[in-house]
């Protein structure tokens, strides 16, 4: 009886094993015919991801009217497709790609087509037109297609102008071009059709600065180089004040070559000259001692004495 008990307990014990090993494995991957792909574009400090499914033409109808129901029925089901219907009909809501709903991911406040939309994550559904699409960026970022999409959801529809092109693209994409300091404009392309719209930031600089402030106000004591690159980012775009303060704080921090030549710089060109040079030779002092190449900084120096800044 004891031998029995000892086996049934092992028993037992393997078939945790084995169970626990399966319930935390993996799942397998398999291929899909519509292959998942992401494409992210930065605009001045702000990133736009696109997650997305690639569905191929493979010879099918992919627009045209829609076969059954009213409205804006959810109809992207190709089990509820009849033969030789369009995969994307026209006044539908559709996944604009395929398998899961296409994901938009924005870092930062942004403007679609001009109309404000807050940073986070959205689930991408179009309903194509012959002459006008709605692009409707959904609050619901996790369903699979648009077979649960609820308008209630909606954080911004926007209208777009589908544009008909030469070549056809076989297999859906979407791009971004072309980008400019503070836009980028969105392309859906299939078949011989693309839907562009455009993503714009409202003040690029300001967004950054907004950021740099809250980094600098997160840098721990110890953290030199936060402070130092906001500083010089804040010179750069003539903010001296600013980059004053961060400079003091980077300083504060840790004395370098770079932060004390960069004060003394900012103090020269604010007409501080006294203060400027006696900085400046602090700063080849500590670049000397840290074994920084100061020739070209000491070489400023010289001219700044010589009147020739």
């Amino acid at each position: 009886m004891k031998r029995f008990f000892a086996s049934f307990l092992f028993v037992l014990f393997v078939l945790a094993t084995f169970a626990g090993a399966f319930a935390q494995a993996p799942p397998v991957r398999f291929p899909r015919p519509s292959q998942k792909a992401t494409v992210m574009q930065t605009i001045g400090v702000s990133d736009v991801t696109i997650i997305y499914s690639r569905p191929a033409v493979k010879g099918r109808k992919i627009w045209g009217e829609p076969w059954a129901g009213e409205g804006e029925a959810t109809l992207d089901d190709q089990n509820k497709r009849p033969k030789d219907a369009p995969i994307v009909p026209f006044n539908r809501v559709w996944r604009a790609g395929a398998n899961e709903a296409t994901q938009f991911i924005i870092t930062d406040d942004v403007s679609i087509n001009g109309q404000p939309l807050k940073a986070g994550t959205y689930s991408l559904h179009m309903v194509p037109g012959h002459d006008e699409w709605t692009i409707v960026f959904n609050n619901d970022a996790g369903q699979w297609g648009s077979f649960t999409y609820d308008a209630k959801k909606d954080a911004l529809r926007v209208k777009a102008k589908p544009e008909m092109v030469a070549d056809s693209q076989e297999t859906l994409e979407y791009t971004f071009d072309p980008v400019t300091d503070n836009t980028a404009q969105v392309n859906i392309r299939w078949e011989k059709v693309r839907v562009p719209f455009t993503v714009s930031i409202k003040d690029v600089n300001a967004l950054a600065f907004e950021k740099a402030r809250a980094a600098v106000a997160a840098a721990k004591p110890d953290d030199f180089q936060t402070p130092l690159q906001a500083a010089r980012f804040a010179i750069q775009n003539k903010n001296a004040d600013e980059g004053m303060k961060w400079l003091e704080q980077s300083i504060k921090a840790k004395p370098t070559f770079g932060n004390l030549s960069a004060k003394a710089n900012l103090l020269w060109a604010n007409g501080r000259k006294e203060e400027a040079l006696a900085v400046a030779g602090q700063a080849i002092e500590r670049g000397k001692a840290d074994k920084v190449d100061t020739a070209g900084f000491e070489k400023r120096v010289a001219d700044m004495k010589a009147g020739k800044l």
